[in-house]
């Protein structure tokens, strides 16, 4: 890989996170008004037409993307995604992007901690002491018996658990299945299930907030389409610490846009688990050159 690539899929990631923390705010938006399922239900039907779109683009069209070698892992990877995605945007709503963000970062950590158990993958005493930081950094942030924690601090927190459990699941079903039918399910999958829940919710939408929603599923696209090409013309593990710029910019949102403010005690909880789970990546970056 050139440098003049990854340097490349440094600044893709850096749009991918400045489109999703944008995603992010409208979530908050339009969920604080309307029913979040019925929020997440529209944006998946995009979602669902633009990998069904890729899909056909491709060599083998869509009966190729849907020939999976395990059902039951892509079906449970694209339904666990949904849970998650609504239950973030409940988190916006009731403890604002700033928190909800700093208590979310925590999630590649819980990837390295879970990624022996499930991948049976080694994780040495040096990741497992970035982990153990990475919590005290989670500790700081909910500061448990104090004003911060409440209930809805704990929201950010389960959304982080699935969508680790989501990454694993999608490594696991990667030894099999490439990357076109995994992306195919998970938006195909989560927008059956958000359909089967969501469509009973529906409520009148004003004119506005129709625009709001047109622009919710366009960044969500963008964003799937930013970070694939991100993958195409630089390694995971060379751009992936950047992803946790979004953390910076969905703060800047909140702090700007929704009158939110940053604690001292976030802050610096935010710092310690970014610090941790740039470490990590890092570490995990050195173990693959090693075996290499």
């Amino acid at each position: 890989m050139s440098a003049q690539n990854t340097r490349l899929g440094i600044w893709l990631m850096v749009a991918t996170t400045f489109v999703f923390a944008m995603q992010d705010g409208i979530s908050r938006h339009l969920a604080g008004e309307y029913n979040v399922l019925m929020v997440v239900m529209i944006r998946y039907w995009f979602f669902a037409a633009f990998v069904i779109a890729i899909a056909v683009r491709h060599a083998g069209g869509v009966r190729g993307a849907v020939a999976t070698k395990q059902p039951l892992i892509q079906i449970t990877r694209g339904a666990l995604l949904s849970v998650e995605i609504c239950v973030m945007v409940a988190g916006f709503v009731l403890l604002g992007l700033v928190e909800s963000h700093a208590v979310f970062t925590c999630y590649p950590l819980l990837v390295a901690a879970l990624s022996g158990p499930v991948l049976g993958e080694k994780v040495g005493w040096r990741r497992w002491t970035a982990i153990g930081v990475g919590f005290v950094g989670v500790l700081i942030i909910l500061q448990p018996g104090f004003r911060v924690f409440q209930v809805e601090a704990l929201i950010p927190l389960a959304a982080a658990l699935m969508f680790a459990l989501y990454g694993l699941l999608t490594r696991y079903a990667s030894r099999k299945d490439s990357t076109a039918v995994s992306f195919f399910y998970t938006g195909t999958v989560g927008a059956i299930l958000m359909t089967g829940v969501g469509i009973w919710s529906w409520e009148p939408m004003s004119a506005p907030d129709w625009g709001w929603m047109a622009l919710l599923c366009v960044t969500g696209a963008t964003g799937h389409w930013l970070l694939i090409k991100v993958y195409e013309v630089a390694e995971a593990s060379a751009v992936q610490p950047f992803a946790y710029l979004q953390l910076v910019f969905a703060s800047a949102l909140g702090i700007t846009v929704f009158g939110e403010t940053l604690e001292w005690n976030v802050a610096v909880g935010a710092g310690l688990v970014v610090a941790a789970g740039v470490f990590t990546l890092l570490r995990a970056r050195a173990r693959e050159k090693a075996a290499r």
